[in-house]
C-alpha cells in the first residue's frame, strides 16, 4: 500500500488549502483513513478520521468547525478541506490507513503512512 499526500503550501492566516491522499490497491474502500500533522520539535497528532463509508468521521478540538475530511471511493482518495487557518496549523500533514474500517484517533491505529506534505500558514 502507497499513500501520496499533496496540496500542501504557503498560505496566509485566514485562507485556505485542500489536502488529497491518493491511495494503491483495491480494498481502499474498508480502510479507515486519517489526517495527522507534526510541526517541529513536537509529537504528531492527531487530526481528522474517516471511517470506511465516509458516514462516520472524527476531529481534533483544535481543527472542528474549520476542517472537513471526505473521501471519495471510487478515486482511491481522502480529502482534508482546511479553511480558517491560523499560524499555529503549520506543520508536515501526513495522511495514514487505518488497521481496520474505523475512524481512529491514535497513531498506533494506523499502519500506513503517507510521506507528508507541508503546510505553513504565516501571520
Amino acid at each position: 500500500v502507497q499513500l501520496q499526500a499533496s496540496g500542501g503550501g504557503l498560505v496566509q492566516a485566514g485562507g485556505s488549502l485542500r489536502l488529497s491522499c491518493v491511495a494503491s490497491g483495491r480494498t481502499f474502500s474498508t480502510y479507515g483513513m486519517g489526517w495527522f500533522r507534526q510541526a517541529p520539535g513536537k509529537e504528531r497528532e492527531f487530526v481528522a478520521a474517516i471511517n470506511w463509508s465516509g458516514g462516520g468521521t472524527s476531529y481534533a478540538n483544535s481543527v472542528k468547525g474549520r476542517f472537513t475530511i471526505s473521501r471519495d471511493n471510487t478515486k482511491n482518495t481522502v480529502y482534508l478541506q482546511m479553511n480558517s487557518l491560523k499560524p499555529e496549523d503549520t506543520a508536515v500533514y501526513y495522511c495514514a490507513r487505518g488497521r481496520g474500517t474505523y475512524y481512529y484517533t491514535l497513531v498506533r491505529e494506523y499502519d500506513y503512512w503517507g510521506q507528508g506534505t507541508q503546510v505553513t500558514v504565516s501571520s
